[in-house]
């Protein structure tokens, strides 16, 4: 009987699922309906099981009393919002210590359900017991507030309802809220703590479902609501707000309910690989300049910042209500009173409106709050924020005025925390009204793996970032940047460039020509002068220029200097440039910024300083490598004639390409290594964050493309490479690696595993190509995004080298490949420079032919670039014996 009724129960299910999932494909907005209809269907299943095993499995033709048995819906269940694959929360409950027949109920509900492949939270209590663990754990609390009968004693039921309201929820409202704030700051900090991440979750992270779902139980809890639009008729929500939660609320069930549909389990990550799928079952399309996935987690995050407008507001209600006297609820004391508020009141340390209309009455107040608020260092009141929110528009009559620009930029520029009072004008939407061009990128997304945030909360971390560095409190991280901020002049200019380097993205173009027009217009409307305004515009036009000259190119070539010394031009350009581009690539996410692109951008930063302070380096060729020869045999204390014989082995290219440190380090290895010998030294340089890994071994041709994939192999990522070749046939190769994730490689195993696979690679013991290709990306669900294979042969970037540049979709065999079409197509690698950005692998070879000149353009380069080009789309290289 129990397996027939699972076999029908089977059929229902997966027939009840299917109908909900069409209906989803036909109204995929509905999340709610989804949501409810889950439920309504678990609901069916569970009491057809329980009479079934009632009226022909346990009958019990005389119950008493104490046979009675109830079976609720607890948690989401209970609430009658479910996706399709969430668990299933239930508890049984009895009047008193549990029967042999409640056991033998109970036991089919669960093995049943398990049958049916669904997860099941459950519970057995007595109503004793009931009572006792809700008062002892919140958990516990919060899923029975949200208790509904499913099936069973009635009356059962109504007793354990009433015991919790008088024995349980009574009296212990502060309790249960402050217990809830608590639980939900852990659980904000746990996700990120912002709801700007791009690939949120949407149960859990800050702006989703569970938010919402906190509101709802502590309006029940404290007014005994039973639905959610029940908080209007309490006070809790206006009208207005009330459909904002219900919008907010329907479309992020939508996207969970097609989450799990698509992952076909519970999955509550909106990973880059479902977004676009869930965009086009959403039907959003693309836009000029905005694919369809971005206009869609567009509109997400919108959703997810009214969950936190409506948060606030809801808590201030919450606060009047149950704070004491003077007091704001769970929150300490005011410690000082500023003086002048210009109209403004405080409400308990807070900056709060003297009456509803004061934005109407002068709506520069709305610059006004915020400019008070970083002053005095003030919090604004939730209600103020409100109305801020719902009057943020009339700043758009008073975007020209001189006094609400002041305003604006003092908030700006402020030398105390601008970065948190930046946040509350976007949260309010006064920022983007006020500066329309940023009100375009408020909650956009770039659909890659690289950026971590939606680019308004990136742009406001980068001004964070700015007024901590001004402030000196991130030396140890920045100490290039901390040491030359105090000289720059144009200080108003570099914070206004944080704010529009981005701007513009998102409009079809180049978004750093388009942002430096957007920076002429708005310039002189924000108060600055010509120079200021030419500053702010050269700087947004070219905020790309330093990192793709530090991480793209050879350094040690000297025309790169000078070419970006062309463009930069001027010693404070070069020191704006330095502090933008250093908190723009740390703003993008955690763990972009490491030490080998500290000391990058330094090596670079110092090389032009000292060019546009003399007009030309103050060493020539030969100077500097007699200045580190000399430095060299300083430090070994080698005797003359054995230095000497060291020297000659080396071309000039050698001593100009690699720093002291490197050459120090080179040489003590070579001299240990003995003559003709293979040698793999590992150096790890936590000052850069990468290791040194330097091959010492007889020169042949395809050296370096085996020697790339076996660091790759051995699970190495390489950042940065240099091929040197000695008069008398060995080849010095200097590789820096760090980790696929862009941190330290210095673990010993991972070590010991390299110099293995560089031995077997060298000797041919294995196919590299093939264990490469076998190798999992470095990172999943890159697949998600399409990247073209983009090839770019330049013979103007140096004056000595052909300067090939390669953007294509990262992976294991990617350097590998490259370097063997390089081979093949029979050019000498000097040097080797490799940049991530998330997905996105762009690899830079400075190259010549085998007598050491240019690549002349015209066939052999055409069919360079189609080698190349049909390595960076993955097609399998034969490896070559």
């Amino acid at each position: 009987m129990r397996h027939g009724t699972t076999a029908e129960l089977r059929r229902a299910l997966d027939g009840g699922r299917a109908e909900i999932a069409r209906r989803l494909t036909k109204h995929p907005a509905r999340g709610l309906e989804a949501a409810a209809a889950q439920a309504y269907l678990t609901d069916v299943l569970l009491g057809c099981l329980l009479d079934v095993a009632a009226t022909r499995l346990y009958p019990l033709h005389n119950p008493t009393r104490g046979e009675r048995l109830t079976l609720i819906a607890v948690g989401g269940y209970g609430r009658g919002e479910m996706a399709p694959f969430s668990d299933i929360d239930i508890g049984f409950l009895t009047p008193s210590k549990q029967t042999p027949h409640a056991e033998q109920m109970i036991e089919t509900v669960l093995y049943t359900l398990w049958d049916l492949g669904l997860k099941v939270g459950h519970s057995s209590r007595s109503l004793d017991e009931m009572v006792r663990q809700a008062k002892g754990d919140n958990t516990v609390r919060t899923a029975l507030l949200e208790a509904r009968y499913v099936w069973g004693d009635t009356d059962l039921y109504q007793e354990a309802e009433r015991r919790f309201k008088a024995e349980v929820q009574a009296d212990t409202a502060r309790t249960f809220i402050a217990e809830k704030l608590a639980e939900r700051d852990a659980r904000h900090k746990k996700m990120g703590d912002t709801r700007y991440v791009v690939e949120p979750n949407v149960k859990e992270g800050k702006g989703s479902l569970r938010d919402l779902h906190a509101l709802f139980w502590i309006g029940k809890y404290v007014h005994d609501v039973q639905l959610a639009r029940q908080l209007v008729d309490v006070g809790l929500f206006t009208r207005a707000e009330y459909r904002q939660f219900h919008r907010a609320d329907d479309f992020l069930w939508a996207v969970r309910c097609h989450l799990h549909l698509l992952a076909k389990r519970a999955e509550d990550r909106l990973t880059f690989d479902y977004q676009r799928e869930i965009a086009h079952r959403m039907r959003f399309s693309d836009r000029p300049g905005r694919s369809a996935v971005e206009r869609f987690m567009q509109f997400y995050f919108l959703q997810a910042k009214t969950v936190g407008d409506l948060t606030g507001v809801f808590l201030a209600h919450l606060d009047e209500k149950f704070a004491a006297r003077g007091r704001r609820f769970g929150l300490p004391r005011l410690r000082r009173t500023p003086g002048k508020l210009h109209g403004f009141v405080l409400d308990r340390g807070r900056l709060a409106l003297p009456r509803d209309d004061f934005f109407r009455e002068d709506p520069i107040r709305l610059m006004e709050l915020f400019q008070l608020a970083d002053l005095h260092v003030l919090e604004v009141h939730p209600l103020a924020m409100r109305a801020a929110a719902r009057d943020a528009k009339l700043i758009d009559e008073h975007r020209a005025d001189p006094r609400a620009n002041a305003l604006f930029l003092d908030v700006l520029t402020s030398p105390r925390d601008p970065e948190l009072v930046l946040r509350w004008m976007n949260e309010a939407g006064v920022l983007g009204r006020f500066v329309p061009d940023f009100g375009r990128v408020v909650a956009q997304m770039q659909f890659d793996m690289y950026h971590h945030y939606t680019v308004d909360e990136h742009t406001i971390r980068a001004i964070g970032l700015l007024s901590r560095i001004e402030r000196g409190d991130l030396r140890a991280d920045h100490p290039l940047g901390s040491a030359i901020i105090g000289q720059i002049v144009s200080r108003r200019a570099l914070y206004v460039a944080v704010l529009l380097h981005d701007i513009a993205k998102g409009r079809g173009g180049d978004h750093s020509i388009l942002g430096a027009q957007v920076a002429l217009k708005l310039c002189p409307r924000f108060g600055l002068s010509k120079a200021e305004t030419e500053t702010v515009s050269w700087l947004v036009r070219h905020h790309l220029l330093m990192s793709a000259t530090a991480f793209k190119r050879d350094l040690s070539d000297f025309k790169t200097i000078l070419d970006f010394c062309e463009t930069v031009q001027s010693a404070e350009r070069l020191r704006l440039l330095l502090v933008l581009t250093v908190v723009d690539i740390r703003a993008v996410g955690p763990a972009v910024w490491n030490g080998w692109k500290r000391q990058l951008l330094a090596d670079l930063f110092e090389a032009a300083e000292e060019v546009l302070r003399l007009g030309h380096k103050q060493k020539g060729r030969s100077e500097r490598i007699s200045g580190k020869q000399e430095m060299l045999q300083s430090a070994l204390g080698w005797d003359a004639r054995q230095f000497d014989d060291f020297v000659r082995r080396f071309p000039a290219a050698y001593w100009i390409a690699e720093p002291e440190e490197v050459l120090l380090h080179n040489a003590r290895f070579i001299a240990s290594a003995g003559d003709g010998q293979l040698a793999i030294d590992a150096h790890v340089d936590v000052e850069r964050g990468a290791t040194l890994i330097t091959v010492y071994a007889a020169d042949h041709p395809g050296l370096f493309y085996r020697l790339a994939g076996a660091i790759h192999l051995a699970g190495g990522n390489i950042i940065d490479a240099r091929i040197h070749t000695t008069r008398d046939g060995m080849a010095v190769d200097n590789f820096l690696v760090q980790d696929p994730l862009g941190r330290l490689f210095d673990d010993p195993g991972q070590l010991d595993r390299l110099r293995r696979t560089i031995e077997d690679a060298l000797a041919n013991r294995n196919k590299l190509a093939d264990r490469l290709l076998a190798k999992p990306l470095p990172r999943a669900r890159a697949d998600a995004f399409p990247i073209e294979p983009n090839v770019l042969v330049d013979n103007r970037a140096s004056n000595r080298f052909t300067v090939v540049e390669v953007n294509a979709r990262d992976r294991p065999a990617l350097l590998n490949q490259l370097a063997h079409a390089l081979f093949q197509s029979r050019v000498t690698i000097h040097s080797a420079h490799v940049s991530t950005y998330g997905e996105r692998a762009v690899d830079t070879f400075y190259v010549t032919d085998l007598t050491g000149e240019k690549l002349p353009d015209g066939p052999r380069v055409r069919t360079l670039e189609r080698r190349l080009h049909a390595a960076a789309a993955g097609e399998k290289v034969e490896e070559l014996a």
